[in-house]
């Protein structure tokens, strides 16, 4: 019974470990993301009111379909 009570709290310690660990690894690099679409947000809207061509044109790129 110790042995189990010893074994769960083991796995428990290594589940919080490789949490910690997945958190300090992609928590940054959700955030860069989050930064840079805000940040490419706020220049198609300031595109869109100094040069409505060039963000139509933008616009068409992106929702084009693809041909390979």
């Amino acid at each position: 019974m110790l042995k189990t009570i010893f074994t769960i709290g083991v796995v428990a310690l290594f589940g919080l470990f490789a949490l910690k660990l997945i958190g300090v690894l992609f928590f940054p690099l959700i955030g860069l993301a989050i930064k840079i679409l805000m940040i490419g947000g706020v220049v198609y809207v300031v595109m869109l009111v100094v040069a409505p061509g060039t963000a139509r044109r933008i616009r068409d790129k992106v929702n084009s379909p693809r041909t390979y």
